[in-house]
């Protein structure tokens, strides 16, 4: 078996990933092209991401917006959080990591 090392990333490297920010209480209508235009207007988005619910196929009242620029993602939370969308007040602040969940074990009868 042959080790071959890890590649190296710098925090250069990783600034080119941008700041991704949660949009939340999003009325089910909302599209990721009107966040896109809604948050371009503050900056360059390089991804709008609108999770859909399984079952519904409908969105989940929720999405994720990135943008290349901390500065230019910082006017647009602050700009935007707070504001009305579609009669729902929208909250727009800066994502949190995700958190590893336990899986669930699935499966056989329950008593």
């Amino acid at each position: 078996m042959v080790c071959r090392p890890l590649l190296a990333v710098s925090v250069r490297d990783l600034e080119d990933f941008g700041v991704k920010i949660y949009v939340g209480n999003l009325p089910y209508s909302t599209t990721a092209d009107e966040l896109r235009t809604m948050f371009s207007e503050h900056g360059e988005v390089s991804d709008v991401h609108v999770p859909m619910d399984r079952d519904s196929g409908r969105p989940r009242g929720f999405a994720f917006v990135e943008m290349q620029d901390d500065s230019q993602a910082q006017t647009a939370m602050d700009a935007l959080n707070g504001t009305e969308l579609g009669g729902r007040t929208m909250t727009v602040n800066k994502a949190r990591e995700r958190t590893e969940r336990p899986r669930g074990g699935g499966g056989g009868r329950r008593w």
